[in-house]
């Protein structure tokens, strides 16, 4: 049977006649399964499809053969020398060459075959005239803006007037020095460049020696804050036992000295409860005489009462004294410092209570007003600190507004137009918004005011001069950052 009348497929015969043939080269074999190849396809006739594109292994399926690639699989590579191996690792239903010498594509119909597009040519893209120009003009007008608020930021800081978003600059940290002074002693110059040279550790005039100094021994600052041992809790009965037995112990004193003679014996206590069991005689024979003796008798008890009381009562200079005494005693245990910050002390009623409150509590510092906000520095105790923080944030009210007196309209011309009650048109101010808003709370080491004392800045820097004095500029940063 001739080999081109046979069924075309792709499986192996299996006839006896083609295992006896002669053995045929690689390039016999492989022109022979392309062309079984092309004979089931031919006769499949398959249309349709996927319509998936062509697999770039299958581009050159219709390719002429040349006659240099006879040997060339269609993937362009060698085939091995030994024809059978290289026809078993060949998949099926590949490309195949028909006697005509083109190659077909069995998974793709004509219509479907890919057109190449030519790539279009890129345009050339010209600067439109004056573009850069502008640009420069831009950025000079840039940097004028710039120099202009430099200059203004100038200006504003010469006559003192600060802006908010300068507020950061305060918290600069200043660079370290060259020499720290604990080092001043053991290091000879002014810098740490010249070590390990410079140290002045084993020379004679050193602070480094083989002695031992013992420190002078202090009592700790905390036990001064420690607060004093309350006497013992005693119940209303054992108060009470235990003052008739203080009674009676003095009772039994007096008796024994007058037994002895030492004092003599007091006149009988007569009142109108016991007047006849211990006048007797005498209240029966002149009932009125002797009403009258215990009358007077009662009055004369009453007086040295009201006389003892006099005496044990403080003079005016001795209640201060004790008060001055009291406030010493309290600062002794650290002076307490407070910081507010007000939003407005429109209200006149709010700076008398401020001011009258911080003079009876023995506190020093400092009520600062300004068009923006007020700023209260308190120092003092740790007792009258306690009072003046419970008066700032409980006990005033700082929405209410209320009318000036008369006291207050008569001296209106000397207060500024942000501190009176009311407005241009003659209405009260709202001040719902307004609060007080506690800043700082801590200990200092000695205090900074010697007397307490209010002032008007119209400008930040006046208040800040001012503060700087007493080195409290920083809270005037803070007060203006805390929203």
């Amino acid at each position: 049977m001739d080999r081109n009348q046979q069924l075309g497929g792709l499986s192996p015969r299996h006839d006896p006649s083609s295992r006896i043939q002669k053995p045929e080269s690689a390039a016999d074999r492989m022109a022979a399964l392309k062309a079984r190849v092309a004979a089931a396809v031919g006769g499949a006739k398959a249309k349709g499809g996927l319509n998936m594109p062509l697999h770039p292994a299958l581009a050159d399926l219709n390719a002429p053969i040349k006659p240099g690639d006879s040997l060339k699989t269609a993937h362009g590579q060698r085939s091995t020398p030994d024809g059978p191996e290289s026809s078993k690792r060949r998949p099926s239903g590949l490309a195949t060459t028909t006697q005509e010498g083109a190659r077909t594509n069995p998974y793709l119909e004509p219509s479907h075959a890919p057109t190449g597009k030519a790539r279009p040519s890129k345009q050339l893209i010209f600067n439109q005239k004056g573009k850069y120009i502008q640009q420069a003009n831009a950025l000079r007008r840039q940097a004028a803006l710039e120099e202009m608020k430099k200059r203004i930021a100038e200006q504003a800081r010469k006559a003192g007037l600060e802006e908010d978003r300068d507020v950061e600059k305060a918290f600069a940290i200043e660079a370290p020095p060259d020499l720290e002074w604990w080092d001043e002693a053991l290091i000879d110059g002014k810098d740490y460049s010249n070590i390990p040279q410079s140290l002045k550790v084993t020379t004679p005039d050193s602070i480094v020696t083989l002695y031992i100094q013992h420190p002078v021994a202090i009592e700790p600052p905390q036990d001064k804050l420690a607060p004093e041992p309350k006497p013992m809790y005693l119940t209303p009965k054992e108060q009470q036992k235990l003052r008739r037995q203080r009674r009676m112990m003095e009772l039994k004193e007096k008796q024994a000295k007058i037994r002895l003679g030492l004092e003599p014996p007091p006149p009988p206590k007569v009142k109108k409860a016991n007047l006849m069991r211990v006048l007797g005689q005498e209240a029966v024979k002149d009932p009125t005489a002797v009403e009258a003796r215990v009358n007077r008798e009662i009055a004369a008890r009453f007086e040295k009462h009201m006389q003892a009381n006099e005496e044990r009562k403080l003079t005016k200079e001795q209640r201060h004294e004790k008060l001055a005494t009291f406030k010493a005693k309290d600062a002794a245990k650290g002076i307490h410092i407070l910081v507010f910050k007000i939003n407005s002390l429109a209200n006149g009623q709010h700076r008398y209570k401020i001011n009258i409150n911080a003079t009876q509590n023995g506190l020093n510092g400092i009520c600062i007003m300004h068009p923006k906000f007020n700023l209260v520095i308190v120092e003092g105790g740790e007792h009258s600190i306690n009072n003046y923080k419970k008066l700032m944030l409980r006990r005033i009210n700082w929405t209410e507004s209320l009318a000036p007196r008369e006291r207050d309209s008569e001296q209106g011309a000397a207060v500024r137009e942000w501190l009176k009650a009311e407005d241009e048109r003659g209405q009260l101010k709202d001040l719902s918004a307004n609060k007080c808003v506690l800043l700082f709370e801590g200990e200092t080491k000695a205090p900074a005011f010697k007397k307490w004392g209010s002032k008007i800045c119209e400008t930040d820097h006046e208040a800040r001069e001012f503060l700087a004095q007493r080195k409290m500029e920083n809270f005037w940063t803070q007060a203006k950052s805390t929203p």
